[in-house]
């Protein structure tokens, strides 16, 4: 039977319940065990999609969609697993649930109460998804580990903390235990221990013992603390561990090891070891072994890099969890300690240097003097000139730059004003009536709803042909056709101007492009790039050519890597300055060739642009690509050739179920009629020709993208009649 094992907090929330939880988990992990986690939120969202990043940190984004809290993150990066949004309960999803059995009349007419109807609910809710497979055995997990956010004693938590209590003697003692987090600080240079005595008070009279409680404190704890604990909160002294603050939260697993947790739990879960399988225990010991030598490697680091993060959130750095994180994982890699400044995107606009000068030129000060920039995700108008000054401040000089989501966007943006020429470009989500919208709402996006509504989770990203010889983030990803990444965003970019885009704004020239490029992908049919990963056996799956190649599709073969490389040691070797950048490729699109996805300069050091979120699928052992680019050009040419070479050791973390083109697809279609649907839009179905088939249904939300425009209407149909007959990916509609 599955071993459960909650982690509760008490004092002052924000304690590092999830380091913790996550840190138990790995150490369980290393003896063999396949491992899950829960998170328990109390707020009645439905899930945190809706919820500001300043108020409540960083929305994490699974492979199946679900928005959720920054701590299931923690779960992924620590276990390497992959979770659902059914991994995380929260009050709002719990009480729906109830209320739609209610509906339905599955409670026969019976007074629906919290007790037991609630509680039970989530007592099911757990033992259900404690059994779903979450790694690559495919295999139930052994162990769940039970997250319950916020403070024991909080009003919105009594529901669960009631079904904790009933749920320890469902599952049975032996099969239950509870570490419970709480706070010493440090006053006067003594600890003291009264907050944690009433904490355990509290949970006890709720009736909920712990097996073990977590002492956290800026320092370590002295012996005569850990008795006084033992003694006023009725556990032995082995069963007190404390959780002093270490230089990197990598060093928590190894921390509470130290102190007994494995030996702990062995003996009061009753865990059986001695007849485990050979295999099984290798695979922990080596995580063990990788785990110790990461923390080890990140001690004895003396070179540094150092990154500006320029966000819209920057007054609570949760908000950028999973791209700190992501960072350190590159810079762990690169054998770096990474030093990240901070800047608010809004103090780069000229509007502060009026309003306060100074935070005006510290903020230039940091972006000058950056080694690396990274531009993340956000929504909404502020601050994003002082991203787009941020992106072209990066293309001109040669820094290498990373632009997520939003960050993609405004790289476009800036490319298009600055070297297309086209003054008046922008985004539709900021300046609705503007003169060239490089940047446009999806059209089976609702504008009426904002939960879950996005584009989200798992989709594949099809490299262009013959980016493979020059491309630098095709090749981190190890050379293949395809990468798999999460999204999360309402808005992509024009399909309309993607040839001029690339073309620099000549719309002849890239007239020119897009008719060879037609010409061509007509006499040569459709191309069947390998699906998956490098090494996976996902091959052979026909795909439809894209119905915009590169406008500049020659250039492949005259400017690559070398250019970059060349201009770059040039620039650090003399001190010139560096010709700005002016070949923006989309080397990668959605399946359809419709999305633009993927950006990379191909004449700049490093300058990618990912309208996915990379960041949600980056391990510690399994860095991100597109972040072990950033800090390895960051820290050199010579570290990010290095990196380069070993592109190919890079493994998504995601199951090889799910990283199959045809079912990405399919499921991405019904979304997207789902969506129509809501909006009043009737998108005709069809197999042979999706997106473009129905291009003269006429426009609004349920048009085609690549049909919105007057402009792209005719030609729209005339690429659907041309690709009549072509196959779809493994028989499913395109996206």
């Amino acid at each position: 039977m599955t071993k459960f094992i909650v982690v509760s907090g008490g004092v002052i929330s924000g304690i590092g319940k999830g380091v913790i939880a996550s840190s138990t988990g790995l150490l369980l992990k290393t003896l063999g065990l396949r491992v899950t986690a829960i998170k328990i939120d109390p707020y009645m969202n439905i899930d945190a999609g809706t919820m500001a990043p300043t108020e409540h940190g960083e929305v994490f984004v699974l492979n199946d969609g679900g928005e959720a809290d920054l701590d299931l993150g923690n779960y992924e990066r620590y276990l390497d697993v992959t979770l659902s949004r059914d991994n995380n309960i929260t009050t709002g999803k719990i009480y729906r649930q109830v209320i739609e059995k209610e509906r339905r009349g599955d409670y026969l007419g019976k007074t629906v109460q919290i007790v037991p109807h609630l509680t039970n609910a989530i007592q099911d809710w757990l033992e259900r998804v404690a059994s779903q497979p979450v790694d690559s055995t495919g295999l139930p997990p052994e162990v769940c580990i039970v997250e319950l956010g916020g403070t024991v004693g909080d009003i919105e938590s009594a529901p669960f903390v009631e079904a904790l209590r009933q749920f320890q003697f469902r599952v049975g003692q032996d099969n239950f235990a509870l570490i419970h987090v709480s706070l010493v600080p440090v006053i006067g240079g003594e600890q003291k221990t009264k907050p944690t005595q009433a904490a355990i008070r509290d949970l006890r009279g709720l009736g909920l013992v712990p097996d073990m409680i977590a002492a956290r404190c800026p320092i370590p704890l002295s012996p005569a603390v850990i008795n006084k604990l033992s003694m006023f909160c009725h556990v032995g002294p082995d069963q007190v561990l404390g959780v002093h603050d270490v230089e990197s939260t990598y060093h928590v697993p190894l921390l509470l090891e130290q102190q007994g947790m494995v030996r702990f739990f062995e003996r009061r879960l009753g865990l059986e070891l001695r007849g485990m399988e050979a295999a099984k225990k290798d695979v922990g010991r080596d995580l063990r072994r990788r785990w110790r030598e990461l923390t080890a490697g990140h001690d004895r680091m003396i070179d540094s890099v150092e990154i500006v993060l320029v966000g819209k959130y920057t007054s609570l750095q949760d908000s950028y969890m999973s791209v700190v994180k992501s960072l350190e994982h590159a810079a762990l890699r690169c054998h770096r300690k990474l030093k990240l400044k901070w800047v608010d995107s809004s103090d780069l606009e000229p509007q502060t240097s009026s309003d306060n000068p100074v935070r005006y030129h510290e903020a230039w000060h940091s972006l000058c003097s950056a080694k690396g920039i990274i531009v993340p995700g956000g929504f909404g108008h502020r601050g994003t000139e002082g991203m787009i000054s941020a992106a072209k401040w990066a293309r001109e000089k040669g820094v290498p730059f990373l632009g997520i989501c939003l960050g993609f966007q405004v790289a476009v943006i800036e490319y298009a004003r600055n070297v297309c020429g086209w003054a008046g470009a922008n985004s539709s989500e900021l300046e609705p009536e503007c003169s060239h919208p490089v940047v446009l709402y999806m059209p089976e996006v609702s504008k009426t709803h904002l939960g879950g509504t996005m584009r989200l989770g798992l989709r594949p990203s099809v490299f262009s042909q013959g980016s493979e010889s020059w491309s630098k983030i095709r090749r981190l990803y190890g050379n293949g056709d395809v990468c798999w990444e999460r999204h999360r965003h309402r808005y992509e970019i024009n399909p309309d101007l993607v040839a001029q885009l690339e073309a620099g704004g000549d719309a002849a020239a890239a007239a020119k492009a897009e008719s060879a490029s037609t010409s061509s992908a007509a006499s040569n049919g459709p191309t069947s790039p390998r699906l998956g990963y490098p090494g996976s056996d996902n091959v052979g799956l026909s795909v439809r050519s894209f119905r915009r190649a590169s406008s500049s599709a020659s250039a492949f073969s005259t400017l690559g890597s070398d250019a970059a490389t060349a201009s770059i040691h040039g620039s650090e070797q003399s001190g010139g300055e560096v010709e700005p950048s002016t070949s923006l490729r989309f080397v990668g699109r959605s399946t359809s060739g419709q999305r633009m996805q993927i950006l990379e300069m191909q004449d700049h050091p490093y300058f990618v642009g990912m309208q996915a979120h990379p960041e949600f699928a980056s391990r510690p052992l399994n860095p991100s690509p597109p972040f072990l680019g950033l800090v390895a050009a960051a820290c050199g040419m010579d570290v990010l050739g290095e990196q380069l070479g070993r592109g190919g050791e890079y493994k998504p973390p995601h199951p090889s179920s799910m990283m199959v083109l045809g079912q990405v697809d399919g499921e991405a279609r019904a979304e997207e009629d789902a969506a129509m649907a809501k909006l009043g839009g009737e998108k005709k179905k069809t197999t042979a020709v999706p997106a473009l088939s129905d291009a003269a249904a006429g426009e609004g939300a349920a048009t085609p993208v690549g049909a919105r425009s007057p402009a792209r209407r005719d030609s729209a149909v005339a690429d659907a009649a041309a690709a009549q007959g072509t196959a779809p990916v493994n028989g499913a509609a395109q996206h």
